[in-house]
């Protein structure tokens, strides 16, 4: 996918902020690897000039997702990364990108500063960013995920949502929490659009148990396996009806390659975060589309900011399936950002104007601040 030129001289990062966000959710939040009661993350303001690109950091404070946590990635923006690009000037995205694949691993903190850069970007081309990715589009198809809770609250979430017009419902399962609330919920609600998500708490031991899934018409099975093992799943692909989606397995292109290759994945979840930023998304949601593999854009319960990044990226072709864009009122009382991102029958609309098209609450972010500092190049 080619990239749109830009029209002036490389962008400079004259300046940085750094805080630490804390945003409480209305409603806990469990899957299989434990509850959340709010958002805890990294927010990053990148500066050229009068204009600022936006990204937030998607991991969790604990490393109970992947490998990286709050604390370890705040401290690699302050020591490394935002040092390696203050005061340099980048012609493109991708530049940072390089820049940082020295790096082993941490993925989300890289995203982070590329991210904003590529808001900042965009803004400086007076462009919206799906138009600077290849998107288009005004508005997105929406699912949303459900928690673990009882089977009966359960059924009476599923039916809020789908008189609101969602598009794919995501069951949130576990040893314990999976047969008999796909029972129930497929007994109630037989054509709607259902997918499971195990957050790799399931074994290849449990196959017979996962393949009592392919009776309920699921869309795919998200990631039952382990978090870094892609081979396991192309065991289990094998033995099911029931295409498997991958998350916490796909953080590079080479591991997308190796599960599209190996038939481990029929359906790829991508995070932006997760894998390193929008440069890296659009390489992996190319490849997908290389395999006639579609694609979806997963969420990690970001403010307004990360949510505008991914609603930009689910512009691109290859988003076929319902992403976890989903109206922010479902998790905060308020957002850090002004503008509201409220789905409409299903359909959550792209935020018009450049960048990512959303602006900071500056008064209600100073009340969610835990810590902050400012850099200078």
């Amino acid at each position: 996918m080619p990239d749109i030129a830009p029209t002036r001289a490389d962008l400079r990062i004259d300046g940085a902020s750094l805080r630490l966000v804390r945003l409480p959710l209305i409603t806990p939040f469990t899957i299989a690897t434990g509850t959340m009661t709010e958002k805890v993350f990294p927010l990053l303001t990148l500066r050229s000039g009068g204009l600022e690109g936006y990204a937030e950091g998607v991991m969790d404070p604990l490393p109970d997702y992947l490998e990286e946590s709050v604390a370890g990635a705040m401290d690699l923006l302050d020591k490394v990364l935002l040092p390696q690009v203050l005061g340099r000037s980048f012609a493109h995205p991708d530049h940072l990108a390089r820049l940082f694949a020295p790096w082993r691993a941490n993925f989300m903190a890289r995203a982070t500063v590329e991210m904003a850069f590529w808001d900042l970007w965009a803004k400086s081309l007076n462009l919206p960013l799906q138009t600077v990715l290849g998107g288009q589009g005004t508005a997105i198809d929406v699912g949303v995920s459900l928690g673990i809770g009882p089977v009966a609250g359960t059924l009476d979430r599923v039916a809020q949502h789908l008189e609101q017009g969602y598009k794919r419902i995501k069951l949130k399962v576990k040893p314990g929490h999976d047969i008999a609330l796909l029972q129930a919920v497929r007994q109630q609600f037989p054509g709607a659009h259902l997918t499971v998500d195990a957050n790799c708490c399931y074994t290849l031991a449990d196959s017979d148990l996962i393949r009592r899934m392919d009776d309920f018409a699921l869309d795919y099975i998200e990631q039952p396996l382990a978090w870094d093992d892609i081979h396991d799943h192309a065991t289990l692909q094998q033995r099911l009806r029931t295409p498997l989606c991958l998350d916490e397995c796909i953080r590079t292109v080479d591991h997308a390659r190796k599960a599209l290759q190996t038939d481990a994945a029929r359906v790829i979840n991508i995070k932006v975060g997760r894998v390193g930023g929008h440069s890296a998304a659009r390489q992996i949601h190319d490849l997908s589309q290389s395999f006639q593999v579609p694609v979806w854009c997963g969420g990690m319960l970001e403010s307004g900011i990360g949510r505008a990044h991914n609603i930009h990226m689910s512009t691109l072709p290859g988003f076929t399936k319902p992403g976890d864009t989903s109206s922010a009122s479902r998790y905060f009382t308020r957002d850090i950002i002004r503008e509201p991102l409220e789905c409409v029958q299903g359909r959550m609309p792209v935020p018009p104007g450049p960048g990512i098209g959303v602006t900071l609450d500056h008064d209600y972010l100073a009340t969610a601040t835990l810590s902050a500092r400012d850099y200078a190049a």
